[in-house]
């Protein structure tokens, strides 16, 4: 039987979970803007990489204006602006 791996939402699933458990109880706020930084750079980075830096391959790969490739680069400091 072939060993796959967990699939991405489950993983992000399962760390929701331990990131609640672990505020014990505090009050969570600013978790959707946390969990987008949390995956959006990584998901940046790796796509740039596999694209060579190439900005309009990544953009096209990922379904975005290069411009706003370009805007999240920036944001993420992953392109000096």
């Amino acid at each position: 039987m072939k060993n796959t791996p967990p699939d991405i939402a489950h993983c992000i699933e399962q760390n929701l979970q331990q990131y609640f458990r672990d505020l014990n109880g505090e009050a969570a706020c600013g978790v959707y803007d946390m969990v987008l930084e949390q995956v959006e750079k990584p998901l940046l980075r790796c796509v740039m990489a596999e694209c060579g830096g190439n900005q309009s391959k990544a953009a096209a790969m990922l379904g975005l204006n290069r411009n706003t490739l370009r805007k999240k680069l920036v944001q993420y400091g992953l392109l000096d602006s």
